[in-house]
C-alpha cells in the first residue's frame, strides 16, 4: 500500500485533506474546525445526544445516520457524508424538512435541530418506526410532539445516490501515526501479524470514545471497513453467517426478515440508536468482551460460534469459550474476528431476548438475558440460559439449566430454577443497580418464561409508543 491523503464526498463535492492530517481526528472536530461547517453540533461527544448526527450516503441510495463525534476521518475515506449545510437547495433556500421544522415549531434553542433534521432526512428515505428513528436525538426544549408532527409528514426528496469510487488499499500517515485500510482479507491478516498492537477499527462506537472522550491518539490503526469478507451476510437453512464488521443496522434488517430471529431483532432495535447501529458491529461487541454487551446473551443462548482468522489459518469456537473474563477474550495477537454463526431456532423452539435498563432506548443494560429451549413431549429437552450484567462476563447458567431439563415448563419448575440461579450468579452493585436488585431481576426474567412459553404471541416488549394522529 502506498501513502495517500484522505478523500471523500462531502455534501456532493470531493474533498481531499492535506497529507499529514491525523486520520484519527473525529469527523465532528474536523467539520467544526478546518471545514468551518459549524451546523453540526457537539453535545455529549459520546454518541448519546444526536446533536452531531450526519448522514452516510450509500451508492445504492441508502442513507445511514451516524454520530460524527465517534467517526474518525480515516473511516470516511472513499465514502459520502452529508451535513445539514448540504441540504440547502441550489438557490440557498432551506430544504423542505428544515422549513417544516421551523413552521411546525419543532425547534426552540436550535442546538439539537441540525441533528434532528439529518435524522429526518435519512428517515424519509429509509422509513421505519418514528420512535426508533428519533431515539438517538435528544431535545430538551421543544418536546417531541411538534417534531413527531414533522416526521409524520416526511417525503423523500428523491436525491440521487452518490457515485463512489472503488475501494483501494491505502495507508494514511501523520506525525506519530499510521492508519491502514486494507481491501483484502490476506492483506488484513498480514497487517495484523506485523502490527499486533494496532487498534482494530470497524464501527468505532467503543474505540471512538477513546478519541472523543479521552483524547487518545493511537500510533497504529488497522481499519476493517474495506475488507468484503468482514461485511458479508449469508442466510442458510441452518444459520445466519454474519461478517464481524457488518453494521448492526444491516443485521437488524436481516433478523426482521428471517424466521426465528424476531426476538433478537427486537433486542437489536434497542441497541443504542440508529446512529450507533449504523456504525457498531457484532464483532466489536465480541471483541470488547464487556459483561453488559447487549448482543452477547443472545449469542450464548443460540449456541453461536465465532470464526477467527490469521496468517496461520482459521479456527472456529463457541462464543461461550471465546469469552474468557472481564473484557478478556481468546483472540490471539495476530488474529481478527472474521464472522459469527447464529444457529437458526427451529420451528417450535422457544427463543427469548430480554433487556432491563433505566431507559428503553440509548441505555446500557442493568441486566440482559436470553433463553433458548427445545421441548419434547411437553418437557424441556434442551435449554440454554444466558445472562449479562450479573458477573465479570456474559455467561450461561448451567446449574439452572440442569434444574429445568426434563421438566414441564411452568411456574413451579421455573421457580426452582430461579432459586438455583441465586447460587451461580454474583452481581456487583453500581449506579445502575444493586447486586440484590440485579439478582431479583435475573430471577424474575427466568420466571417470566412461564408466560413466554404459554403465550407465544406475547409482545417482546411491554412498552407502547403509539402516537395519536
Amino acid at each position: 500500500m502506498s501513502a495517500t491523503s484522505i478523500a471523500f464526498l462531502l455534501n456532493g463535492r470531493q474533498v481531499h485533506l492535506p497529507p499529514g492530517t491525523s486520520p484519527t481526528t473525529s469527523l465532528l472536530d474536523w467539520l467544526r474546525g478546518p471545514a468551518a461547517l459549524s451546523g453540526t453540533k457537539e453535545g455529549c461527544a459520546e454518541g448519546d445526544c444526536g446533536a452531531c448526527t450526519v448522514v452516510l450516503e450509500g451508492a445504492q441510495g441508502d442513507r445511514r445516520p451516524i454520530n460524527a463525534c465517534l467517526t474518525l476521518l480515516g473511516q470516511v475515506h472513499g465514502r459520502a457524508i452529508r451535513t445539514v449545510e448540504g441540504l440547502r437547495g441550489a438557490d440557498g433556500a432551506p430544504h423542505p424538512i428544515q422549513r417544516a421544522m421551523a413552521e411546525s415549531d419543532g425547534t426552540q434553542c436550535g442546538f439539537c435541530t441540525p441533528g434532528i433534521v439529518m435524522t429526518a432526512w435519512a428517515h424519509a428515505r429509509e422509513g421505519g418506526e418514528v420512535h426508533e428513528a428519533l431515539a438517538g436525538n435528544l431535545c430538551r426544549c421543544t418536546g417531541y410532539r411538534p417534531i413527531l408532527d414533522v416526521f409524520a409528514g416526511l417525503a423523500d426528496d428523491g436525491a440521487a445516490p452518490p457515485a463512489l469510487p472503488q475501494e483501494a488499499a491505502t495507508v494514511f500517515e501523520a506525525p506519530g501515526q499510521v492508519f491502514h485500510r486494507p481491501v483484502t482479507l490476506d492483506a488484513l491478516l498480514a497487517l495484523r501479524a506485523a502490527h499486533p498492537g494496532a487498534w482494530l477499527l470497524a464501527g468505532g462506537t467503543d474505540l471512538g470514545l477513546r478519541v472523543s472522550d479521552h483524547r487518545e491518539r493511537p500510533a497504529e490503526v488497522i481499519c476493517l471497513l474495506g475488507v468484503p469478507e468482514l461485511h458479508a451476510l449469508q442466510a442458510t437453512p441452518e444459520a445466519l453467517e454474519v461478517g464481524a464488521a457488518l453494521p448492526y443496522a444491516a443485521l437488524l434488517e436481516a433478523c426482521r426478515r428471517e424466521a426465528g430471529f424476531a426476538p433478537f431483532a427486537a433486542l437489536l432495535a434497542r441497541l443504542g440508536s440508529r446512529q450507533i447501529r449504523g456504525l457498531g458491529t457484532l464483532g466489536g461487541n465480541l471483541g470488547t468482551a464487556s459483561p453488559i454487551g447487549d448482543a452477547l446473551p443472545p449469542l450464548l443462548a443460540l449456541g453461536a460460534q465465532v470464526t477467527l482468522a490469521s496468517v496461520r489459518g482459521m479456527r472456529r469456537m463457541a462464543v461461550a469459550d471465546f469469552l474468557k473474563g472481564y473484557r478478556v477474550n481468546d483472540l490471539a495477537p495476530d488474529e481478527v474476528i472474521l464472522s459469527v454463526t447464529l444457529p437458526r431456532p427451529a420451528p417450535g423452539d422457544l427463543f427469548v431476548c430480554e433487556k432491563v435498563s433505566k431507559r428503553h432506548d440509548q441505555d446500557i443494560a442493568t441486566v440482559g438475558a436470553a433463553f433458548w429451549l427445545r421441548m419434547e413431549d411437553g418437557r424441556v429437552a434442551e435449554v440454554r440460559l444466558a445472562f449479562g450484567g450479573v458477573g465479570p462476563i456474559a455467561a450461561r447458567a448451567p446449574r439452572a439449566e440442569a434444574a429445568l431439563r426434563g421438566h414441564v415448563l411452568n411456574a413451579a419448575s421455573l421457580g426452582e430454577a430461579a432459586e438455583v440461579l441465586a447460587d451461580e450468579i454474583f452481581p456487583l452493585s453500581d449506579w445502575r443497580g444493586s447486586a440484590a436488585y440485579r439478582l431479583m431481576v435475573a430471577q424474575g426474567l427466568l420466571r417470566r418464561l412461564a408466560l413466554r412459553g404459554s403465550n407465544p404471541d406475547l409482545p417482546a416488549d411491554v412498552a407502547s409508543y403509539a402516537v395519536s394522529p
